[in-house]
């Protein structure tokens, strides 16, 4: 499939990619303020996810949902404090990545689209109003579809006025670079900021010398990359990687 000449949009992931993981021990810190096993709390924290990231559950039905799994009571109190210790967990971002997706958009159009519930969007747009300069932001929460469902992407799309080959879908996950290739995206599994800029920088047209209206590539002289990935949560198979957009396959 050909990519269109007049469109190049950089389609970022959230978390891993952009924003960090969810911070080392938050699940801990809830599990100990429920008097309950860490282990069994994040198992029943990420079994329980998925309605709630697609926007099928309010907060207060997914906290509802884990407290009952691990059959503890539930009160108003307590999943207000779970729910924003939740929120806290998941709210630092990659500054230099931050710095380098809307650098980005002096050669491409750059958009977003992240599993994230509801209430987690609107206090990261809240506290992050740089999201605001994007061409299009997309949560899950908020479009009732989370990755790797096609119908994630397929917003995207639709939302751009743009066909899938404009796309270059960068995840940290594999499963969810697969799901874009298979409605037509070029896909990157990122694994740092380095790497990504290599990549950009040959998907994105050269500049003709009597063109200078025509995107040009990006240069990457920054030092090498230090992010560290997180760790698979329990009901998540490790994952591959795939290397360059564009390959074939099955967020």
């Amino acid at each position: 499939m050909t990519t269109s000449i007049d469109r190049r949009i950089v389609l970022f992931d959230l978390f891993g990619v952009i924003a960090r993981d969810q911070r080392p021990g938050a699940l801990g810190e809830m599990a100990a303020r429920c008097h309950t096993p860490t282990d069994a709390f994040t198992t029943a924290y990420w079994d329980c996810r998925p309605p709630y990231d697609a926007g099928q559950q309010s907060a207060s039905e997914y906290w509802t949902a884990v407290l009952r799994r691990l059959s503890l009571a539930v009160d108003a109190g307590t999943i207000e404090e779970l729910r924003l210790a939740d929120i806290d967990s998941w709210s630092r971002v990659d500054d230099r990545m931050v710095a380098y997706a809307q650098s980005l958009r002096d050669v491409a159009e750059v958009a977003l689209l992240s599993n994230i519930p509801s209430d987690h969007a609107d206090a990261f747009l809240a506290a992050q109003p740089w999201l605001r300069r994007l061409d299009h932001v997309a949560f899950s929460g908020k479009i009732k579809a989370a990755k790797p469902a096609p119908a994630a992407f397929h917003h995207v799309v639709v939302a751009l006025r743009a066909a899938p080959t404009d796309f270059l879908f960068v995840d940290d996950r594999e499963e969810n670079v697969r799901a874009a290739q298979a409605i037509g995206m070029n896909g990157h599994v990122f694994t740092g900021r380095d790497e990504l800029a290599a990549v950009i920088d040959t998907w994105l047209p050269t500049r003709r010398p009597d063109d200078p209206t025509t995107r040009v590539e990006m240069a990457h002289p920054s030092p090498p990359d230090s992010r560290t990935s997180r760790p698979d949560p329990p009901d998540r198979q490790p994952r591959q990687r795939l290397r360059g957009p564009g390959r074939s396959g099955t967020p």
